[in-house]
């Protein structure tokens, strides 16, 4: 194996014991029989635990960080493309790493690891710095209100696809899609998330056409 193959493995095995055992109860030894490497690698490519843990979330921090300066510099959209590519984006990554989003989940819940937090937060003031300039450009061409609340967007984005996502159970009993398969309920998901999203900011961000009076 090679050595990138050995850390996703060991990375993708603790995404997945860490959502389903926690944090706690999940061992490096019980992580290592996962990935299917020596319990030595561990401490080889990450240190410890902690270490492993922190290594998780930088790697979604800086994918989340260039995907969204990759749609600010895109001179070839309007500001509302943009808006509904970060959306997009942003749906397609939880739908896609439910395990890891379940992981931020609990970690804020919880608030026991102070240096996950911290870098909970960074990711958060990162995202949100750069969709606040992603509205002052719509603001700019003025094709966005001028009074938007970038955090409380953002709120609304987060918590509805987390919460969406992970009580998904409930949502397709109540609808009745119980037959559907895992790859059938992740197509719905995202559909469903998206367009709804993308409602909510096309009402939060544009603004009113003038009514025309004959």
């Amino acid at each position: 194996m090679k050595v990138m193959d050995k850390k996703t493995s060991i990375l993708e095995a603790a995404i997945k014991l860490f959502s389903t055992k926690g944090y706690d109860a999940a061992s490096v030894r019980d992580i290592a029989e996962l990935a299917g490497v020596n319990l030595a690698m561990i401490s080889y490519y990450f240190g410890s635990k902690e270490k492993l843990m922190e290594s998780l979330f930088h790697e979604k921090m800086d994918a989340s960080k260039i995907k969204i300066e990759t749609i600010l510099k895109d001179t070839s959209l309007t500001p509302f493309e943009k808006v509904e590519r970060m959306l997009s984006d942003y749906v397609s990554k939880v739908v896609a790493n439910q395990s890891f989003y379940k992981i931020m989940l609990y970690e804020q819940v919880l608030k026991q690891n102070p240096v996950i937090l911290k870098l909970i937060k960074e990711l958060k003031l990162n995202y949100a710095f750069l969709t606040s300039e992603l509205i002052k450009e719509g603001q700019r061409s003025g094709d966005f209100k001028k009074e938007v609340d970038v955090i409380l967007a953002l709120n609304t984005l987060t918590g509805t696809v987390t919460q969406a996502v992970i009580n998904q159970d409930y949502y397709f009993e109540f609808n009745n899609y119980q037959k559907l398969t895992t790859k059938e309920r992740n197509e719905l998901l995202y559909d469903k998330l998206y367009n709804h999203q993308r409602i909510i900011f096309k009402t939060l961000l544009g603004k009113k056409k003038k009514k025309i009076l004959f």
